[in-house]
């Protein structure tokens, strides 16, 4: 009986040293783990980092925004960017709208911005759906022609197949983090801490 009863508490000793693990980060990202090499993937796969040394090359693009201008992932270099692949029938990213707009009004005065790129409207709709929910950051149209150039320029090195998806790119243009589905009212200040993570790195 007290073989068993010291195995018992063993076993709920080491299972609360795993809880713990797994909600902390020695990055200091809270709510996000690390694995060996610094990588990490939560338990329901919605969110993945990558450390800076186990990183994709840069990856580059060109696209055209809702008002027809070009955005450029060169042009961005030295900064954080956040892309985020919506479109204005996802009730998801009707849903995470409001607080992708809070990040990156909350980044505003730093090295960050934020690019949604929208995987299936015209840019008349894009634009209705900003002016409604008050995005004010820029788009990027991936049909009525344009073709689609960033979800192609990510084909095959990180997947954006669910919509929304959102993805974390450093300043030199590799891939940080991706956060597949909805970023909720949990996951917001987890993408808050990924994103001044990557701010603050180094190289």
């Amino acid at each position: 009986m007290r073989r068993r009863a010291v195995a018992a508490l063993a076993a709920g000793l080491v299972a609360v040293s795993l809880a713990l693990v797994g909600c902390t980060s020695s990055d200091g990202i809270a709510g996000v783990g690390t694995t060996e090499g610094g990588d990490y993937t939560s338990g329901d796969g919605a969110t993945t980092t990558f450390a800076p040394k186990n990183r994709t090359a840069p990856i580059s693009w060109t696209a055209k925004d809702a008002d027809g201008g070009t955005i450029a992932s060169k042009d961005l270099l030295g900064k954080v960017v956040v892309l985020n692949f919506w479109y204005a029938q996802c009730g998801p990213c009707i849903a995470e709208a409001p607080r992708l707009q809070k990040l990156s009004a909350a980044f505003a005065d730093d090295d960050v911005q934020f690019v949604g790129v929208n995987v299936r409207d015209a840019a008349d709709q894009a634009k209705a759906f900003e002016a409604t929910h008050k995005v004010t950051y820029p788009t990027t149209i991936e049909q009525s022609g344009n073709g689609a150039p960033i979800t192609v320029a990510y084909t095959g090195k990180v997947s954006t197949n669910t919509t929304p998806t959102t993805l974390v790119i450093d300043k030199t243009g590799r891939v940080a983090a991706r956060f597949s589905g909805e970023i909720t009212a949990e996951q917001q200040p987890v993408l808050k801490d990924v994103i001044q993570s990557t701010l603050d790195e180094t190289s």
